[in-house]
Parts: structure tokens; C-alpha cells; sequence
């Protein structure tokens, strides 16, 4: 049950972050790219997904400070997304919902590698 949560919130972040990618590019980016561009309820039609990551990670038992990174990480996508241009380009580029995820999957395979039980959901 854990590692198909684990995988919704992947393709959760994925889709937000990395789903599509620019032709010729290397550059990825997803949902939270393309709202960032609708001046004014873009930014803040994403953040309703990047806070359901936070309130998932903190269900799984990620630790206080885990979900503090979190909230740093998605407040700084936010603050500087609502910036007219240069927060569409940090947008592309910070991927914070990908560095959230990051976040919770090191933080569940931490306490799994320390012997602790898995977190119940």
C-alpha cells in the first residue's frame, strides 16, 4: 500500500514538473509550468497539488523537519512564480514538487534503512 502511494505522488510530481519536455531540449516541465503563465490564479491552482504532496508526506510520517524543507521549497516556487517572467523561467528550472518528492522518497527509505517499521497511511 506505501509503494503505490509512493507511486501516485511520483507521477503526481512528475506531471506538475517533468511531464513534457521542450523538442531538442533537455529541458522537462509540467503543470505547474504551464498554470504559471495565467497571470494571477496560475500560481495558485498549482499550489492546491504541491500542498497535497506536503499533507501526504506528513501522513506517511515524514519527520518535522522533512516537511519543513517542503514548505520552503514550495513557498519559494510560489513567491517567486507569481513574478511575471522570471518566475516562469524559476519555474521551469526549480522543480519544486520533484525536489519534494525526492525529499519524502529519502526520508521513507532513511527509516526503513534504520529497521523502523514503514509508516502506516
Amino acid at each position: 500500500m506505501l509503494q503505490s502511494e509512493l507511486d501516485q505522488l511520483d507521477r503526481l510530481s512528475t506531471l506538475l514538473d517533468a511531464k513534457y519536455r521542450i523538442p531538442f531540449t533537455p529541458i522537462r516541465f509540467g503543470w505547474d509550468s504551464l498554470l504559471g503563465l495565467i497571470p494571477g490564479v496560475g500560481d495558485v491552482a498549482a499550489l492546491g497539488p504541491s500542498a497535497y504532496l506536503i499533507v501526504k508526506a506528513a501522513r506517511l510520517g515524514a519527520r518535522k523537519r522533512t516537511i519543513g524543507r517542503m514548505a520552503v521549497n514550495t513557498g519559494l516556487d510560489f513567491t517567486i512564480g507569481a513574478v511575471p517572467l522570471i518566475g516562469d523561467l524559476f519555474d521551469l528550472f526549480f522543480k519544486a514538487n520533484n525536489r519534494n518528492f525526492a525529499l519524502l522518497r529519502d526520508e521513507l527509505s532513511r527509516t526503513v534503512d534504520a529497521g523502523a517499521p514503514p509508516p502506516l497511511a
